[in-house]
């Protein structure tokens, strides 16, 4: 049996042994419903949750904000790294002020959010776009730092442009950095969306994660968590194929 089926069957013995936990501990251990539901209580409340709370369109427009604030903050963060370090004076300058908004908690700004926008699906997007922003211009900028002189001297040397040497030494050897960015911000991106539909949204999973708790509905709570997960896992997965894809020329390591 080679490697991979081993893996997956690991990885599915160990998927069923979790679900088996989590349907016979509770009620073995006196756990009420309402602290932790069995997975058959979850089954029920999905369906319920399909039928009654509109689950699929929650989902849907959280998937959609989601990829949309992912995107938006990806290419803000990827365009500015790269601004930066083709520029040692700019960076100087602006650097104290990407270090203080990213210090600051961008969580915070979703109620400064609201009261500029309103109720809609804007306060949610801005708040995952400055979550992802920032490990995506990081990676970049970090990346631009270190880029191997030598190879920027000799593209000199031919005569290139400095547009010619972004692409054609510093694009391609930053592009590691950029998609490891690319792969943390993913998965900030389900925490931001989420932040926004719990302090003010009225549609999503986090709105149902927020009504669901206000119910006591433990179970509800439980669905839109593995839902949000879900989305999560999703997106991550694109980006690992997009990466082996765009990255096929690097050697992996051997285990």
């Amino acid at each position: 049996m080679d490697r991979s089926k081993s893996t997956t069957i690991a990885s599915l013995g160990l998927l069923a042994l979790v679900l088996l936990a989590w349907q016979y501990l509770p009620p073995a251990l006196d756990v009420p419903k309402y602290i932790i539901p069995t997975l058959t209580d979850c089954l029920v409340e999905m369906k319920r949750m399909w039928l009654y709370e509109k689950l699929m369109s929650n989902t849907l427009s959280t998937a959609l904000y989601t990829v949309l604030g992912f995107a938006i903050g990806s290419l803000l963060g990827a365009i500015l790294g790269y601004l930066l370090g083709m520029s040692v004076f700019w960076e100087k300058v602006l650097s104290p002020y990407i270090l203080a908004l990213q210090i600051a908690p961008k969580v915070a700004f979703a109620p400064l959010f609201i009261m500029w926008f309103g109720y809609n699906a804007m306060p949610k997007m801005l708040v995952t776009v400055l979550i992802v922003f920032f490990p995506v211009l990081v990676n970049v900028l970090q990346a631009m730092r270190t880029v191997d002189r030598d190879l920027v001297n000799l593209a000199r040397a031919y005569n290139l442009s400095r547009l010619g040497i972004f692409w054609k030494v510093e694009m391609p050897s930053t592009l590691p950095n950029l998609m490891a960015g690319l792969r943390i911000a993913s998965t900030l991106a389900v925490i931001g969306i989420t932040v926004g539909e719990l302090i003010g949204g009225n549609t999503g999973l986090g709105y149902l994660i927020s009504y669901g708790g206000g119910q006591a509905n433990a179970a509800m709570v439980f669905n839109a968590i593995i839902l949000l997960t879900v989305i999560g896992f999703l997106l991550y997965t694109v980006l690992q194929h997009i990466e082996e894809r765009v990255l096929h020329y690097l050697p992996k390591a051997q285990h």
